[in-house]
């Protein structure tokens, strides 16, 4: 019985899959950012520049 006391004991003081999982929502969040800054310079690329060369061409 102590055998199996200290791998519950072992168990709950590991922390590596917490650790795991943290860096794995910063990643997200980090993703999610990168997203809506990409999706906000294309429009703003698309408002600029390309609008500028369709009026140029006629469109």
């Amino acid at each position: 019985m102590g055998k199996l006391r200290s791998r519950l004991m072992s168990f709950a003081a590991d922390e590596g899959g917490a650790t795991a999982i943290e860096y794995g929502l910063i990643a997200a969040g980090l993703s999610i950012v990168i997203a809506i800054a990409v999706g906000i310079a294309g429009e703003a690329l698309n408002t600029a520049l390309f609008g500028k060369i369709a009026e140029a061409v006629g469109l």
